[in-house]
């Protein structure tokens, strides 16, 4: 079953079964890691089964939320019924990460980025995407990725980025749920003051955490100019965007000639790094998600090595 449901993920028909009895000959002697109960002990927490955890996840987000391109959901299992007790978020999925999480015996790790998107022919070692596979499956850990159903939910990802200015109104950009008009990416946020652009600057570096973003001004619009409405979108904001009327863009990247269509109609644009205009929210979520989700039946902890590859220098 475990080998079957790797094919469905990321293999393509004419390797999936010569991979899979590879797999199968080389993990045979491998002992899987399962969390015992002297670990779940040692936190306090019994622990819920991987099914029940899926099932609370998608209670908060349901993954038909998501975009139709995105590749969402649980993306490895390792088919282990042992109680998880400890479940790791982060922005993105690394090799480091994948060490972080069995460092702290997690048998869960929740990126909001897709580990795998584009499909794999092969699940070997010699691509760190393999390997992060083939790491989380001999150490019991299982990868689930909610993505752009985070950005979509009421209360995900796009409504912390537009908390970065007072809000009096914030609805999705794009409304692609049938009655259900806060389910959508995007958000057009109506400020309940107007703010400059020099002191939106300021409020955004300290909500979102960040000593540098990058701005560009409106036509004929200064630093002191009023801000009164703003369109956002967490991560890559220029198809969302793209023909909106506002008087601030805020996304985390935005190709050239984007920016410059958007300058050109008025519209200031702030740019703040794709994973850096997301990844603060799981520090908000960690909270809810370990409470109010999982009623502190199982603990959740947020990276401490994720982080946005680029830096200003």
């Amino acid at each position: 079953m475990f080998f079957r449901r790797l094919s469905k993920h990321f293999l393509s028909a004419n390797t999936s079964s010569r991979v899979a009895h590879h797999l199968k000959r080389d993990f045979s002697e491998i002992p899987v890691t399962q969390i015992t109960k002297s670990n779940m002990a040692e936190h306090g927490c019994m622990g819920k089964t991987l099914g029940v955890i899926m099932q609370r996840l998608q209670e908060f987000a349901p993954l038909a939320y998501a975009s139709s391109w995105d590749n969402v959901g649980l993306l490895v299992d390792p088919n282990i019924d042992a109680p998880i007790d400890t479940i790791l978020l982060t922005n993105d999925l690394t090799e480091d990460i994948v060490e972080e999480a069995k460092c702290a015996k997690a048998s869960l790790i929740i990126s909001y980025h897709p580990n795998i998107f584009q499909g794999l022919k092969s699940v070997a070692k010699r691509t760190w995407k393999e390997r992060i596979v083939v790491e989380c499956i001999k150490n019991g850990i299982a990868v689930f990725s909610p993505h752009t159903s985070w950005d979509a939910v009421s209360g995900g990802v796009n409504d912390w980025l537009a908390r970065s200015l007072p809000v009096k109104t914030s609805m999705p950009i794009l409304q692609q749920i049938p009655n259900m008009p806060h389910v959508g990416p995007g958000r057009y946020v109506t400020l309940s003051e107007p703010v400059s652009i020099k002191m939106a600057v300021g409020m955004i570096k300290q909500h979102i955490g960040i000593k540098h973003l990058r701005l560009a001004l409106g036509r004929r619009k200064s630093e002191e100019s009023l801000l009164f409405t703003m369109a956002l979108c967490a991560g890559s904001g220029s198809t969302i965007l793209n023909g909106v009327e506002a008087d601030l863009f805020l996304t985390g990247e935005m190709m050239h000639h984007d920016i410059l269509d958007a300058t050109q109609r008025g519209i200031s644009v702030i740019l703040c790094n794709h994973s850096d205009s997301e990844r603060g929210f799981l520090h908000e979520f960690r909270s809810t998600l370990e409470k109010k989700i999982l009623k502190d039946e199982t603990r959740v902890i947020v990276s401490k090595i994720d982080r946005d590859p680029l830096v200003t220098v």
